[in-house]
C-alpha cells in the first residue's frame, strides 16, 4: 500500500512567474540519487510555465534545488500554448529528453482548448525547445476540444501513448466543463503520431465525467496504470487499472490505495499522480486540493 510522506513543495511566491501552484508532478531520475520533478508553476494571471524541483531519492521530502527560470515558457500569442504549458511525461531517448506537455489556449464559445505539444532538451533537462509551434496532437473528429495529458512509453521498438480526449462540454454543478475518456495509439516515431486514437478506457456511471493524466508502467508482461477520475460528487480521486496488452484494461480502482486525508493540503482532492522507482524505494507524486494550488506531495510504497 501507499504510505503518505507528506507535502513536498509549494511555491513561496518569490518568483514572478511562479507565484502559486505546482501542477502535474512529472518525475525523471537525474541520477540514481536525485529525482527531478517537473511541474507547472502559475503566475498571478494563473498562466502556467514548466519549472522543476530536484529532490533526494533517499528522502523525497528533501528539496535540493528549485528552478529559478522556466524550463519551458508559454508559446507566442495565437499559438495553442499561449496561455499556459503543463508537463505530463518525460522520456529519455538517444541522449535527449522528450517532454510531452499540455498547451492551454483560451476560447470564446468554450472556456479553453487543451492539446499536446512536444519539447526536447539537449542539456540534461535544464531547458526545453519546442519540436514544433503546432500541437503534436491537434484536433480531430471526436477529439475537437481536448487531446491532452499524454503518457508515452517506449516498449521495444513500439512507442505507446495513452491520452485523454473528448469533443463535448457539459454543465457540472453550474460550471461548464469538458467531458472526455481515455484513448490509445502507437507509433514508431516519438515525434509523429496518428490522426486519431482508439478508446481504451470508458467512464463508469453518471457520476464520472472525465479522466485525468494517466501514468503507465510495464511490469514484466503486464501494464499498470494510475490515473485520475473526475466525478460530480467528489471531484478528483485516483484510480488504478491493469492490462495484458496495454489496450484492454481492467479497472481496479480500490487498489489505487491512496485517498484524501481528513484535513490539510490533500483533504479535498487527489489527482495527477506519477510513479517513480528508485534504488531507495518507489514513490508516488501527486497533487492535492485545487489542482495543485497547495503544491505536490509524495507517498512511498510499503509491501
Amino acid at each position: 500500500m501507499w504510505e503518505k510522506l507528506g507535502l513536498v513543495y509549494a511555491p513561496d511566491g518569490s518568483l514572478p512567474w511562479a507565484t502559486s501552484h505546482a501542477y502535474i508532478p512529472t518525475s525523471w531520475m537525474v541520477d540514481e540519487d536525485r529525482i527531478r520533478v517537473y511541474v507547472a508553476f502559475l503566475d498571478p494571471e494563473r498562466v502556467g510555465r514548466v519549472g522543476f524541483v530536484d529532490l533526494s531519492a533517499r528522502d523525497p521530502r528533501k528539496v535540493l534545488r528549485v528552478s529559478t527560470e522556466p524550463a519551458l515558457d508559454i508559446g507566442r500569442p495565437g499559438t495553442f500554448d499561449d496561455n499556459g504549458v503543463s508537463p505530463v511525461c518525460v522520456v529519455e531517448h538517444e541522449q535527449r529528453l522528450y517532454l510531452y506537455y499540455i498547451g492551454w489556449q483560451l476560447g470564446v464559445r468554450v472556456r479553453y482548448y487543451l492539446f499536446v505539444g512536444l519539447a526536447i532538451s539537449i542539456d540534461g533537462g535544464e531547458q526545453f525547445a519546442r519540436n514544433s509551434e503546432a500541437p503534436l496532437l491537434d484536433r480531430a473528429d471526436g477529439e475537437l476540444f481536448v487531446r491532452t495529458a499524454a503518457h508515452v512509453l517506449r516498449d521495444g521498438n513500439i512507442w505507446r501513448m495513452w491520452y485523454i480526449a473528448g469533443d463535448k462540454w457539459i454543465d457540472v454543478n453550474g460550471r461548464s466543463v469538458p467531458t472526455y475518456n481515455m484513448r490509445y495509439m502507437e507509433s514508431d516515431d516519438p515525434s509523429c503520431w496518428a490522426r486519431k486514437g482508439a478508446v481504451c478506457l470508458e467512464l463508469a456511471g453518471e457520476d464520472e465525467f472525465g479522466f485525468g493524466r494517466p501514468f503507465v508502467m510495464k511490469d514484466g508482461q503486464a501494464f499498470k496504470m494510475w490515473y485520475s477520475i473526475r466525478t460530480r460528487s467528489k471531484g478528483y480521486r485516483l484510480g488504478y487499472a491493469e492490462s495484458a496488452d496495454g489496450i484492454n484494461w481492467t479497472r481496479k480502482d480500490d487498489q489505487a490505495a491512496l485517498d484524501v486525508s481528513l484535513d490539510g493540503w490533500d483533504s479535498e482532492m487527489l489527482c495527477c499522480s506519477c510513479v517513480q522507482p528508485t534504488r531507495h524505494g518507489t514513490y508516488l507524486f501527486y497533487n492535492g486540493n485545487n489542482y495543485g494550488e497547495t503544491g505536490f506531495g509524495v507517498a512511498r510504497w510499503r509491501d
